[in-house]
Parts: C-alpha cells; sequence; structure tokens
C-alpha cells in the first residue's frame, strides 16, 4: 500500500468514530444542543422516563422553530405527518445504538441515562470552538515551556545537572522574594488572567470524557469476562489471571489509564487537593472574575468534585467487576456441574443408539420432563375468625380535646418571615449577619428563619465560600433555645439583602 492508501484508511477510521459521526449529521446541532440541556455541567444521570419526556419537549420546541431535528426510524415508518411530535424513546434507543448514550440501572434499581466518552468529547469540542481565545497565547506557551523544563529535569540522568537545576530554581525563587520584601509586586491584568483561566479551563472540560472511556474500557472487559464466564471455554484460574493483566495494561499501557492513575494519586494528597482548592479561590477573587458568569465559576470552582466523580464512577465499574468475579467463583459448583455434564453425555449416547437403530422416518414418543402434574380444585380462601367477627363501632372524638386555633399559632409555626429578615440586614448597624440576626427578637429568631436567610445571602462570595462560619443562636416556638452553625456575610457587599424583593415577600405572606 502506498502513503496515501494508508492515510486514507487512517482518516476513514477517524471520521467512521461516533464522535465524528455524531458532529458531521445535518441534525448534529439539535442532538448536541438537546444533549448539552439535558445533561448539564452538575447533571451525568438523568432517569429513563424524564429523558424520554425531555427529548420529546426540545425537539417538538426546536422542530416549531424551523430547525431541522433528527427523526427516528420508528416514527418515520409509523408516522407519514412531517409536524408529528417526535417520539423521545425511539430517539433515546437509537442514540444508543449510535454510542452516544448509556442506558444503565441506577442503585435503586431504575432505568437511567448518560453520556459516553464520544459524546463528552463532541460537546467539549463544541465548547472549546465556541469560545473566543487565539490559540497561540502567552499562558499556553509558558504552560508548554513549564511542561518541558519540569519533564527534562525529571528525564536527566545526570545527578550534577539536576543539583545545579535546582540550585538555579532556589537562587530563582530566592530573588523573587527579596524582590516582594521591598514591595515590588507586579499585578496581572484582567486579559492576561483571563487567558490563563481559558487554558485551564480547556483541561479541565476534557476531564469527564477522559474519566468516561476508562469506566468504558472497564465495562467492556466486564462483559467479556462475564461472556467467558457463561460459555466456560476457559477455567476459572485462566479467567482471572486475565483480568489481572487486563486491568494492569488499562491502567499502564492506555493514555486514560495512566490519566486516572494520576488523579487516583491526586486525591491521596490531602495537602495538594487543599493547595488546588486555595489556588482556584485566588484565582476567581482576581478583578477579571467579575466577568465570569455564574455557571462558569461554579465549573470552575467544583474542578476538584468533577475529580472524585471521574474517579468514583470508575472504582464504581471495578467493584461490580470484582462482584461478579467473586459471586460466579462462590456460586461455582464443580460437584453439579460433573453431574450435568454426565447427564448430557447419558442423552447424546441414548440419540446415538436410537439413531443408528431407527431410519429418518420414525417417530419416537417422548415425555414431558418432568411430566404434567394433575391437581384438583385447591381452596383459595380459609376460615378466619378475624374476618367472620363484626368490627369494633367507631368511637366518635371529643370535640374539647383539640385546641383553639389562631393565625398567630400558625404564623409561629410557618416558614420563615423574608420581610422582617430582609428589613432587619438591611437596616441593622451590625457589620455581619450573625449579629443582625441576633439582634432580632425571640419570635424572629425561629430555627426555620436560617432557611431564609440562608435565601437572603445566596449570592454572596462570602457565603458562598464559607470563608466565615459562626454559631446562630435561635428560639424555638416553645422557647427552647438551640444553636446552628452555618456561614455568615458582611452587609455591606450583599446585593440580595440591600435590595429587598417585594413581589416575592407578598406571594410568600399570602402562602403563608
Amino acid at each position: 500500500m502506498t502513503d496515501v492508501d494508508l492515510e486514507f484508511a487512517r482518516v476513514r477510521a477517524v471520521l467512521d468514530r461516533p464522535t465524528l459521526r455524531l458532529m458531521s449529521r445535518p441534525t448534529s446541532a439539535t442532538v448536541l444542543a438537546v444533549f448539552r440541556t439535558v445533561f448539564d455541567r452538575d447533571v451525568q444521570y438523568v432517569p429513563a422516563d424524564r429523558m424520554h419526556l425531555q427529548v420529546e419537549e426540545h425537539v417538538a420546541r426546536l422542530q416549531a422553530t424551523g430547525a431541522r431535528v433528527p427523526a427516528s426510524e420508528q416514527a418515520a415508518s409509523e408516522q407519514t405527518d412531517q409536524d408529528a411530535r417526535p417520539n423521545g424513546r425511539a430517539l433515546c434507543r437509537e442514540w444508543v445504538a449510535a454510542q452516544w448514550l448509556v442506558r444503565s440501572n441506577s442503585p435503586d434499581g431504575d432505568e437511567q441515562y448518560s453520556l459516553t466518552s464520544h459524546a463528552l468529547e463532541a460537546l467539549s469540542l463544541v465548547d472549546a470552538l465556541s469560545s473566543d481565545r487565539a490559540l497561540i497565547s502567552e499562558s499556553r506557551l509558558a504552560m508548554i515551556v513549564d511542561a518541558v523544563h519540569r519533564w527534562a529535569a525529571r528525564a536527566e540522568p545526570d545527578p550534577d545537572v539536576q543539583i545545579r537545576r535546582i540550585d538555579a530554581q532556589i537562587a530563582e525563587l530566592q530573588a523573587e522574594r527579596e524582590r516582594l520584601e521591598q514591595g515590588a509586586v507586579d499585578t496581572v491584568d484582567d486579559a492576561r488572567m483571563r487567558d490563563g483561566y481559558t487554558n485551564i479551563s480547556d483541561l479541565i472540560r476534557q476531564l469527564p470524557s477522559d474519566f468516561k472511556r476508562v469506566e468504558e474500557a472497564v465495562a467492556t472487559m466486564h462483559r467479556s469476562i462475564v461472556e467467558d464466564f457463561r460459555q466456560e471455554v476457559r477455567s476459572i484460574g485462566e479467567i482471572l489471571d486475565d483480568y489481572l493483566v487486563r486491568t494492569d495494561n488499562l491502567m499502564e499501557a492506555t493514555p486514560e489509564g495512566r490519566a486516572f492513575e494520576g488523579a487516583f494519586e491526586l486525591l491521596r494528597d490531602d495537602a495538594l487537593l487543599l493547595r488546588l482548592r486555595d489556588d482556584i479561590a485566588t484565582i476567581l477573587a482576581h478583578p477579571f472574575a467579575d466577568s465570569l458568569g455564574a455557571g462558569e465559576r461554579r465549573a470552575f470552582r467544583n474542578t476538584v468534585s468533577i475529580l472524585r466523580q471521574g474517579i468514583e464512577d470508575v472504582l464504581a465499574q471495578r467493584r461490580q467487576l470484582t462482584a461478579t468475579l467473586r459471586d460466579q467463583i462462590v456460586a461455582h459448583d464443580v460437584v453439579r456441574d460433573r453431574e450435568l455434564d454426565a447427564v448430557i453425555r447419558s442423552i447424546n449416547r441414548g440419540l446415538a443408539t436410537w439413531m443408528d437403530q431407527g431410519s429418518a422416518r420414525d417417530r419416537l414418543p417422548l415425555g414431558l420432563l418432568p411430566a404434567a402434574a394433575e391437581v384438583g380444585t385447591l381452596r383459595e380462601r380459609f376460615y378466619d375468625p378475624d374476618a367472620e367477627s363484626v368490627p369494633p363501632p367507631i368511637e366518635e372524638p371529643d370535640d374539647d380535646v383539640f385546641e383553639d386555633l389562631d393565625v398567630e399559632m400558625l404564623r409561629r409555626h410557618g416558614g420563615p418571615l423574608l420581610t422582617e429578615l430582609r428589613a432587619a440586614l438591611r437596616f441593622a448597624e451590625a457589620d455581619s449577619s450573625v449579629d443582625a440576626f441576633h439582634g432580632l427578637p425571640d419570635e424572629q429568631r425561629r430555627p426555620v428563619e436560617l432557611f431564609g436567610l440562608a435565601h437572603l445571602l445566596t449570592g454572596h462570595e462570602d457565603f458562598e465560600s464559607a470563608a466565615h462560619v459562626a454559631e446562630h443562636r435561635t428560639v424555638r416556638p416553645d422557647g427552647s433555645p438551640v444553636a446552628f452553625r452555618m456561614p455568615t456575610a458582611a452587609l455591606d457587599a450583599d446585593p440580595r439583602a440591600g435590595t429587598p424583593d417585594t413581589t416575592n415577600d407578598e406571594h410568600a405572606q399570602e402562602a403563608r
């Protein structure tokens, strides 16, 4: 084969991958938009019934706007009206066959959907191409140079060269420390910080698809080993040896496996995780972060959670595979298998004898195994003394037992008083929300008021990051005190406390 034939075969194999098949269809925009809407950054699994309804609603809405939407093969064969409502179940079934969705069982036994690594990779590519950024930037080149320098230091076999490298780093850090002691601090502008944040976000965006590929590889190995158990083509010892070898190869010989091992080692280091959280908080504290949306800030802040969730999914697949191996080893009965094999062999010998003695047109009566049991009528109901006795008479309740209820008593046992809380936070002379809360009277410091306080402080940076946690002393309606610990925030920077929403308060008062 010539070079062009090899390149043609390689390109055709790449174009046949589910990722590019998802992006090259005429209805790709609709499918990717549905995936992005249903599977948010914080949603990885969706129940099957809810998924079918959401797919139908989203596809029908896009169809009404004139967008080109996918039509299931079942719908195309059964319906002739182009404006007919799409079948969400049929579409999801086709997307599972196209390797864009995975249908599995939740821990509760309910069916659910999740995106495959191919769909996650396509969504990541769309996000990367939709963002306005330069392909060559200072932060990206600096990241490449730092990575090359770090790995070159690790690859250096000469210890003297390594010592000189470390001495140079120490001298550079010492000079930087002396410069900072003199008060020379270099401020980074918003444009450069935005560029660095974009590069880091690109790397974080690739993590879910990498973890999903490892999870799919473990699931494929699980199906293969289960099939070996059922076929009994090999002994249990050979299957276990193959499982151990394939597990080592999966984690060492593939890029996804090595990434998983690296992330797993990262999560074992608590100090490194704490430093990562602090660095993320420092980046978000820069003034450039004011231009980020709420979703971008939440996704960047949840970097550690993405790592934990991806590793937990891979470990769950490995635990399921290990449980299958354990159940097969425990439930495997050699004696029963030998008895079954002896019975089958005797049946084969009997068939061979019949075939030698008879002809092709002979008929042999065969009875049912086991024979049908002849059972008469069975009683479905037996005598029950309790069913024959008369039920006891219903006692009329005494109306004097119940206390009279008034509006004030219902109000004391109702939901949070948002109007009073908002007024207390807005006009209080205290510096923090906890001090303003303690300044309220006892009837306005019920435990349920903490929910209203958290609602009013939602969106505040100090409250969201839990920078300050204080004890909030509350009083139950019966007068007993109880204390809770929750985050607090300064009152001079809370936009929600300073601008009350009277409409929501009126609706809340009418509901109470």
